[in-house]
C-alpha cells in the first residue's frame, strides 16, 4: 500500500519505520521540510518528502501532527481523492501541547472537530498507545497478550483499512464505532495508554466517562510529578490505569 506520513515525531517516525517494515511503501513529510526527517525515521526505507507532493497518489494518509493544526491543511487536503484513507493520531492536550480549543472544551468530540478543520473525514488511531509503546511492544499476530489499539471511523471500508495497518504495525486492531465515540478512546479514558488485550478494551471504552476522564486529562501532570525522575514505560501505563481505580 502506498503511505504517506505526516509528521516525523515520535508517533509518526514510529509509524513510518512500522509501516516500512510491513512492506508498504512510505513517504514522510515534515511541517520544516524533507531535512527535517531523521535519518532513524528513514533506516527501514521509508523515504522524505515535501509536504506538498506528499499527498498525491497514496492509499492511505497518516496525520501524525499536534492537535489543533489540522485547518493548515485543509488547502492541500482539498486536492486529496474522497478514496484516500486519512488517518489522525492526535490527542487534545490543553496547555500542554496545545492551545484551549473552545468547541473541544464545550464538548465536541476532538476528532469530529479535527475533521472539520481538515475539510474531510478522517479515521481515528493509534492514539490511545503511547509512542514508546508503539515503538517497542508491537507483536505478530496471534501472540498471546497481544496489545489492543481502538480504531473508531464513519466509513466501514475506510476503518477496514486503518484496522489492518494497525495490524501491520504490531497490535490487534478493534472495531470502536463511529467517530463520534472516539472520545472514548482519547486522553485520559480507561482505555487510553493501559496496554490492554482485545479482550480487555471492549469494557474500557464502554466505562469511558467524558467528565472524570477530562478531570483525569487535567490532572495529568500533577501525577506524572509524583512518578520517580525517570519513570519506565511501565510505570506511565501503571499510573494510567491507576487513575481508573
Amino acid at each position: 500500500m502506498k503511505i504517506t506520513v505526516i509528521g516525523a515525531g515520535a508517533i509518526g517516525g514510529n509509524l513510518a519505520r512500522k509501516l516500512s517494515l510491513a512492506g508498504h511503501d512510505v513517504q514522510v513529510a515534515d511541517a520544516r521540510g524533507p531535512e527535517a526527517v531523521t535519518s532513524e525515521v528513514l533506516e527501514a526505507g521509508a523515504r522524505a518528502v515535501t509536504l506538498d507532493s506528499s499527498v498525491h497518489g497514496r492509499d492511505a494518509i497518516v496525520l501524525a501532527i499536534p492537535f489543533g493544526v489540522a485547518g493548515q491543511l485543509a488547502e492541500l487536503f482539498a486536492t486529496v481523492p474522497a478514496e484516500t484513507v486519512v488517518i489522525d493520531t492526535s490527542n487534545y492536550y490543553p496547555g500542554v501541547l496545545s492551545g484551549r480549543i473552545e468547541a473541544v472544551d464545550n464538548g465536541e468530540v476532538e476528532s469530529v472537530w479535527h475533521s472539520k478543520q481538515l475539510g474531510r473525514l478522517v479515521i481515528k488511531a493509534w492514539n490511545a498507545a503511547l509512542a514508546e509503546t508503539q515503538r517497542t511492544r508491537g507483536v505478530p499476530a496471534g501472540t498471546a497478550g497481544r496489545i489492543a489499539i481502538p480504531v473508531a471511523g464513519d466509513s466501514d471500508e475506510a476503518k477496514r483499512v486503518a484496522m489492518q495497518l494497525v495490524d501491520d504495525t504490531g497490535f490487534d486492531p478493534y472495531d470502536a464505532g463511529a467517530l463520534a465515540d472516539s472520545w472514548r478512546q482519547q486522553p485520559m479514558g480507561p482505555a487510553y495508554c493501559t496496554e490492554l488485550t482485545l479482550d480487555e478494551l471492549p469494557a474500557a471504552l464502554a466505562a469511558a466517562d467524558r467528565v472524570k476522564d477530562t478531570a483525569a486529562r487535567d490532572s495529568m501532570m500533577e501525577r506524572r510529578a509524583a512518578l520517580p525522575d525517570n519513570p519506565t514505560l511501565d510505570d506511565i501505563v501503571e499510573m494510567n490505569r491507576a487513575a481508573h481505580r
